[in-house]
């Protein structure tokens, strides 16, 4: 399988973009050195921009039916492919709790669904940083929570 890397510098960190040439496969924040040139990642990039900008943006999609979105291709177990199904349901600026998010998959264990929201491969697009712990409490995120809280801070209007 190809593997293709893009490198975005966003407001709140560097961001690496990842394809397998066709679908967007990973995005996460960290560094990258050698990147490509691809359409899926003109995409990206463009998305990345309007969210930045404080401008709606949607989720993603993973049934490949693109209607226009991204279309996103995350590797994981049939569990954690349907918790980042429901991640895709979270709109722009609202937010829900893992047990919120437990009783939407139709799992009894939110500590379950907290860790297959830990380890979606592609932050922003498949909205993890939008769940948060019981009482409104930030909770936590793969990387960091002072970067979630900036996400969710760029979100409010």
């Amino acid at each position: 399988m190809n593997h293709y890397t893009a490198a975005y510098n966003s407001p709140v960190g560097p961001i690496v973009i990842e394809s397998d040439g066709e679908a967007l496969t990973g995005l996460r924040f960290g560094e990258e050195k050698t990147p490509a040139t691809l359409p899926v990642f003109d995409e990206v990039i463009r998305w990345l921009d309007d969210y930045f900008a404080g401008r709606q943006t949607e989720n993603a999609v993973m049934d490949g039916k693109t209607d226009g979105r991204i279309t996103a291709k995350p590797k994981g177990t049939a569990f954690q492919q349907r918790v980042w199904q429901a991640l895709l349901s979270i709109p722009y600026g609202e937010t829900v709790s893992y047990g919120e998010l437990a009783r939407m998959v139709g799992c009894k264990s939110a500590q379950a669904v907290g860790q297959a929201v830990g380890a979606n491969p592609i932050a922003l697009l498949i909205p993890c940083h939008r769940v948060i712990a019981a009482h409104g409490k930030l909770g936590g995120y793969a990387y960091g929570q002072e970067i979630k809280k900036q996400l969710l801070n760029i979100e409010q209007p």
